[in-house]
């Protein structure tokens, strides 16, 4: 589950996810390392600091962001980075922005976001996704701790009855702030910057040596309103096809109720090394 062969990155140290080098420029610290390999970043605090540079670029208050769409081009690698971000269409209602996460020149991760035009829509307001049992009555969940790395070791768990492979419901929280120089990480940044978390809260497979690995390529968040609060609440359900692809599938909860869904397709595969892997 670890790296072998490649060499560990300089990493920053402090009560954050990331270290704010100026004019875009971050360096990851241990909170943010992955579970698949140690020399890389967790796809959920990556997720968070490019929400953080979609949220602050050229920010109108008629707009908020609806939709964010996060493609994985290949390693995100650990230490330092830059992010880069466009307006892609622009308009007076609806707006598409991108930012591009590139790291030693290569571009690792690229987001976009639609942001549209905020207004009253309460006469005609209703969810058809239930709400689930909060936190703060649940015990902790303790089935994280078969993933190794520095940012699942930053979470608080908790799960509701019923949880097993393929699906369940776990919160989640964290006590960093997002960039070192923020005062106060947005609750947006907070909360999207766990999503992809996701993919490992009720696995169908346990990883491990001679086990699968089943990453994700690609991140969907989809948000009827803003969420709020520290807590995340991911009701899961994940699927394998039988030609090696699968997608986790999750409704998104925060202390008020639900505010929107994600998606991941996943590439299923044995674990390099193992028997499966080798053809034994």
């Amino acid at each position: 589950m670890t790296a072998t062969t490649t060499e560990l990155p300089e990493l920053a140290v402090g009560p954050f996810f990331y270290e704010d080098l100026g004019n875009h420029r971050y360096r990851s610290t241990v909170h943010a390392q992955g579970a698949w390999n140690e020399h890389e970043q967790h796809m959920g605090p990556a997720t968070g600091i490019l929400v953080h540079e979609l949220e602050t670029f050229q920010p109108r208050e008629d707009l908020r962001m609806a939709r964010v769409s996060l493609d994985i081009l290949g390693i995100i690698h650990g230490g330092e980075f830059e992010v880069q971000a466009r307006m892609i269409r622009p308009g007076k209602t609806i707006e598409l922005i991108e930012a591009e996460m590139v790291s030693g020149g290569r571009t690792a991760i690229i987001a976009r976001a639609w942001r549209l035009k905020t207004g009253d829509s309460t006469p005609v307001a209703a969810l058809e996704d239930a709400s689930v049992e909060h936190p703060e009555n649940l015990p902790e969940f303790t089935g994280m701790q078969v993933w190794p790395g520095g940012y699942i070791q930053a979470l608080e768990f908790r799960q509701e009855e019923g949880h097993r492979p393929g699906k369940g419901v776990v919160w989640l929280r964290n006590p960093y702030k997002m960039v070192s120089s923020d005062t106060v990480t947005s609750d947006v940044v907070r909360l999207l910057g766990m999503v992809d978390t996701a993919n490992g809260v009720a696995p169908r497979v346990e990883p491990g040596p001679e086990s699968w690995i089943f990453p994700n390529v690609d991140l969907q968040i989809h948000m009827h309103r803003t969420p709020v609060g520290e807590w995340l609440g991911l009701e899961v359900q994940q699927s394998y096809g039988d030609d090696g692809i699968g997608l986790t599938s999750a409704i998104l909860h925060d202390v008020h109720g639900p505010f929107g869904r994600s998606e991941q397709i996943l590439t299923v595969r044995p674990m390099p090394g193992s028997k499966r892997a080798r053809g034994n």
